[in-house]
């Protein structure tokens, strides 16, 4: 008997989605990472394009620019998809098949003389035409917007100019295209886990599905070419653990990690990550000890918000600078229906066209997932579709609407929440995601009769993406992420141009580039003073009535560059974390050691203001002292509470400490009662490892008082049986075998494993396939 698992997707924390694949793994700690979300549907390399690209018409044939080359994209008759290859083979020799798309629809990437390309358009079994054109990236926004470029003006004690030069940066990621001329003066080195070699050049077509991301995250930190990074003389190293598709193990991850500590990186980026919150996962627990042997380690925190309890494994790293993502200066488009004061916040599909549609109505149609049958008989000329996400992918969704002449494609997430993705090929069609919430709340609206739609902008500037992951952690109750960074719509390089990406993935980045900075001008920093200098110097970030953000969701805040690198203290750690107390507790003190450091030339006075006093706590602060140039002194804040006086949930704010005309705020959380946390995570099953034997592996962060997989019939959700019940389970990874004999089930089931603690459980499903 076989099993196949589709097991939990664990993925980069970038703008591309990610689906779960079938594996035939059982490693307790594999990573399945998934970087590029329906590239396994087609065999394709991604067209080097910034977002939201217009498209103009190709030039007419008889005018000068005859003879100019030009990329198009051929779509074809399904039936004349060898025939049309052979013909332009044979009958156009100036024309060359750059890629062949051959699932969502059977085309061609083909380049050559517009003349010629006039003449193919009018073969017979030419369905489409559409040209590709090359954009200008446009990374210097959101290098700007931390500061990046005022860094110039600023010297090392050498009296060099700030940009990195000297600190080596390692990316454990896809690898890169250290041949990109933005990048190649940058790249030093580094090794490839997946080939076992010392080629760590991302994945090409010719080796499987191709990838970009180590690329994209490279050129944020060290582009130095058209494009210039954060720290564009940095030297970069790769270490490539993602193959083909960015499939890669924990295995990897951490055999790099350690690499990089052997070759002395300075900064280490890990852009990538899993959907398991819990402090004491094998990754996470490898950063810390990173940071040990001197590294400044910066990850992301996930694109799994915007709920609480979503950072992931290693963003849940105690001493790495985890990192969730916001927003540079944009103007983005919001959606509303007629009649309705909502406004429904957009995010475009990377290689969609441009959304440009201005204030006037335009009516709009639901048309279920998106399928051939749902748009049977529906006239959607010119109307823009509301689609559910799910079942096929996001471009075959918008293909069949553009057959159908629709002017723009609204997909809807089928999880709570919003998510990011990309289109397999580009689309001269406008295509973009909502929220679950926003979508059924239009669909309400179109069975009301209020079909019509408009479009609004409004400048965003230090928003927080909906997508990223929030805080806190489980079982030590730490906040993260530690930061933000901008995280949307962040054009940077790939294998052979540019692209615009969003995710925490392009957040991270730009953190590791600033501790490339904070390195140079100070090497003598350890990491817990360049993550201090980092956190102390945030800008807390406000919501749009004004109210703040929460810690959970932006940390400290948005990094300011230059006011890290003038900073005049250090405090650390920078946020204080009381853990949890109940309310049966009796009256307790929790003391938390900070250090204070005067890092500047001249006498410093240190005034400490606590929070305002509420009922059943107490808070004990420092009293007012001075430090001479480069003194420090360890001192403490303490809780001094009564747990039964306090409201049930957490609670947050700050200690704001004075520094000369300094301020910085060193904000704290503490949990009253057994929080609302996930009580299952990573649920995996598969071979075990005997004959005749399978195994499941599950995370529970606090335990579990019973845990249980329920198998069901998938078309009917009829109960089949219980593969396994387990009571009283300590917390952490909980391995079983099962054996064989016990699986007396053939073909799909979904099961349904729950877990239950404290009168909470929470359930998560997987697909498993038994032959």
């Amino acid at each position: 008997m076989k099993i196949r698992n589709f097991v939990m997707a664990i993925s980069f924390a970038s703008g591309i989605v990610s689906t779960a694949l079938p594996t035939y793994t059982t490693a307790a700690d594999r990573l399945q990472i998934d970087a590029l979300h329906n590239f396994s549907h087609a065999q394709v390399e991604p067209t080097p394009q910034p977002q939201y690209p217009e498209r103009p018409p190709l030039p007419a044939a008889g005018t000068e620019q005859e003879d100019e080359e030009q990329t198009v994209i051929l779509i074809v008759e399904e039936s004349e998809h060898e025939r049309m290859r052979r013909k332009i083979t044979t009958d156009y020799p100036d024309l060359q098949i750059k890629r062949t798309y051959t699932a969502v629809f059977k085309g061609f990437a083909i380049k050559g003389p517009i003349r010629d390309l006039e003449r193919l358009q009018q073969e017979d079994g030419v369905v489409e035409v559409s040209p590709v054109t090359n954009y200008a990236p446009m990374i210097d926004e959101s290098v700007p917007f931390i500061g990046g470029d005022r860094m110039r003006s600023f010297y090392d004690e050498d009296g060099h100019k700030l940009t990195g030069e000297g600190v080596k940066v390692g990316i454990i990621d896809t690898g890169i295209d250290y041949t990109h001329p933005d990048l190649k003066h940058s790249y030093g080195g580094g090794y490839d886990f997946v080939d076992e070699d010392e080629d760590p050049m991302e994945t090409k077509k010719s080796q499987g599905i191709p990838t970009l991301h180590g690329t994209h995250v490279a050129g944020i930190i060290a582009a130095n070419g058209h494009l210039k990074g954060v720290a564009p003389e940095a030297e970069i190293y790769a270490y490539r653990v993602l193959g083909p598709g960015g499939h890669g193990t924990s295995e990897h991850v951490i055999a790099a990690i350690e690499k990089a500590i052997h070759d002395k990186v300075d900064v280490l980026n890990l852009s990538l990550g899993n959907t398991i919150n819990g402090p004491d996962w094998p990754t996470s627990l490898a950063l810390d000890k990173a940071v040990e042997h001197g590294v400044v380690a910066v990850t992301s925190s996930g694109n799994s918000g915007p709920n609480l309890w979503t950072v992931g494994s290693p963003g849940t790293s105690t001493q790495a600078i985890s990192v969730g993502a916001s927003t540079p200066p944009l103007n983005i488009p919001h959606l509303s229906a007629l009649l309705s004061k909502k406004e429904i916040e957009m995010l475009p599909l990377q290689g969609s066209a441009k959304w440009i549609f201005n204030n006037r109505p335009i009516k709009m149609e639901y048309v279920g997932l998106g399928e051939d049958d749902d748009l049977e008989d529906v006239d959607l000329k010119g109307k823009i579709v509301l689609v559910e996400r799910g079942k096929i992918p996001f471009s075959e969704k918008a293909w069949n609407a553009k057959e159908k002449e629709a002017a723009a494609v609204v997909i809807y997430n089928n999880l709570e929440g919003n998510f990011t993705g990309s289109l397999e090929v580009e689309m001269d069609l406008p295509v973009v995601s909502i929220s679950r919430e926003d979508g059924l709340f239009l669909k309400k609206q179109l069975k009301r009769k209020f079909s019509y739609v408009r479009t609004t902008y409004k400048w965003h500037k230090d928003d927080i993406a909906s997508f990223s992951s929030r805080g806190p952690v489980t079982h030590n109750w730490e906040i993260k992420p530690d930061v933000v960074a901008p995280g949307v719509a962040i054009d940077s390089t790939i294998p052979n141009g540019y692209l615009a990406l969003q995710g925490t993935s392009m957040a991270a980045p730009h953190v590791a580039g600033a501790s490339a900075l904070l390195k140079q001008a100070h090497p003598d920093w350890t990491p817990s003073q360049i993550k201090a200098a980092l956190m102390n110097t945030t800008k807390p970030l406000k919501k749009e009535d004004g109210t703040q953000y929460s810690v959970l969701e932006q940390g400290t805040g948005r990094i300011q560059l230059e006011e890290a690198v003038n900073t005049n203290s250090l405090i650390y750690p920078g946020t204080l974390n009381f853990g949890m107390f109940e309310k049966k507790d009796t009256r307790k003190e929790k003391k938390i050691e900070i250090q204070v450091e005067n890092v500047s030339d001249r006498d410093i006075k240190y005034t400490f203001t606590p929070p305002k006093a509420s009922k059943g706590i107490q808070w004990k602060t420092p009293i007012s002292f001075t430090l001479k140039p480069n003194e420090k002194k360890k001192t403490a804040v303490t809780l001094d509470i009564t747990p039964n006086q306090q409201k049930t949930g957490m609670h947050e704010g700050a200690v704001v400490v004075k520094a000369n005309h300094q301020e910085m705020r060193l904000p704290f959380l503490y949990i009253i009662e057994e929080p609302d946390y996930p009580r299952i995570m990573g649920f995996q099953f598969g071979y075990g490892d005997r004959e005749g034997e399978y195994q499941y592996e599950v995370y529970l962060p606090e335990g579990a008082e019973e845990l249980g997989i329920a198998l069901y019939e998938t078309d009917t959700l009829h109960f089949i049986k219980y593969l396994d019940w387990e009571r009283d389970l300590p917390r952490g990874l909980f391995k079983k075998q099962i054996s064989a004999d016990k699986v007396k089930v053939k073909g799909l089931v979904k099961a349904v494993v729950f877990a239950k603690k404290l009168e909470k459980e929470d359930s998560v499903e997987a697909d498993l396939y038994f032959e």
